[in-house]
């Protein structure tokens, strides 16, 4: 196809939007037989994000055709990726299309080797089997820790986050394994971590604490996941983490958390480091105003460095950026 006769089609497509509903229903059934897969994966892309359901057997039909010689017919997993995404959406039932979309690698030439492209596939079909009714949990967590061992780590990490939907004792428990286990890149270990706190709350910071000790990016993402259950025992933990902290690094990612679990004294405790000028002043600062106070927050910061050249610079620069 020339590239206008393409920019034509695609142009087509994006008038569909505005169309009678009989001509965009029809006009996108048609775009779904399309050869190219961008073209394919655009029509499907519109009929999610007008939530035509009733066109699922086309979606299916065309998910279907391009796992045939997929290297040829579907390159860089486009139309799969946006037809699974679709169907995700309209909380299809069908287990077994997901677990065919969760289970598809695609190696593709890349400079220097090749590549697998079926990552955010595999990823979009983990979360969406969670929706299927006809799986048990101890089904469903079988097909998603297979994907633990997954080569992509973004699809390591959609299943810890696919896991935790689950919300049963199971998958806290797996998700505590896998995180214990550790050996994985911060992202996916920060998905454990947030997972299990999500499914049991606050009694699970203790636990997650553990991991601070470290001082790495996976304790930075054990930080955050502190950090965003908004309690005053998350601000306590991260506040004791701080007292024993070394790396600059390190102290200034937890002193962003305890401003990101958004308690009073929390926010209290920082604008006391920094009226006091301590020697976490300048990065207690930073994270307050980088967690976006209110005016009143920040008319105290300014009366708190006033005093101090060094300080009121950092502040006005902050406040700039």
């Amino acid at each position: 196809m020339g590239k206008r006769a393409f920019d034509a089609q695609l142009a087509a497509l994006d008038a569909l939007r505005d169309s009678a509903a009989d001509q965009r229903v029809e006009g996108l059934r048609k775009a779904l037989g399309n050869r190219n897969n961008f073209l394919v994966a655009k029509a499907a892309d519109i009929i999610r994000e007008l939530h035509l359901k009733d066109l699922t057997p086309d979606l299916l039909k065309a998910f279907d055709r391009f796992f045939g010689d997929a290297e040829k017919t579907d390159p860089q997993c486009w139309a799969k990726i946006a037809i699974g995404r679709a169907l995700a959406s309209f909380e299809l039932q069908e287990a077994d299309v997901f677990l065919r979309g969760m289970r598809h690698f695609q190696m593709e030439p890349v400079y220097g080797g090749r590549s697998d492209s079926a990552g955010p596939l595999r990823a979009a079909c983990a979360l969406a089997l969670v929706q299927c009714r006809s799986l048990s949990n101890d089904d469903l967590l079988s097909h998603l820790i297979e994907l633990f061992a997954d080569g992509d780590k973004t699809v390591r990490a959609e299943a810890a986050r696919a896991i935790e939907q689950v919300g049963s004792s199971s998958a806290t428990l797996l998700l505590r394994l896998r995180a214990t286990l550790g050996k994985d890149e911060p992202e996916v270990l920060g998905a454990c971590y947030s997972g299990v706190l999500r499914i049991e709350g606050v009694q699970a910071i203790p636990w997650v604490s553990h991991f601070l000790r470290s001082g790495d990016d996976a304790a930075g993402e054990a930080a955050l996941a502190i950090s965003a259950t908004h309690s005053v025992e998350g601000f306590e933990a991260l506040k004791s983490a701080l007292d024993t902290a070394h790396d600059p690094w390190f102290r200034s990612v937890l002193l962003s958390a305890i401003a990101l679990t958004r308690e009073d004294a929390a926010l209290e405790f920082l604008l006391d480091l920094v009226g006091k000028e301590s020697l976490h002043a300048e990065g207690a600062l930073e994270a307050i105003i980088r967690s976006l106070p209110s005016a009143e927050i920040i008319q105290r910061l300014e009366k708190a460095v006033r005093p101090n050249p060094q300080l009121l610079r950092t502040f006005e620069n902050l406040r700039k950026s």
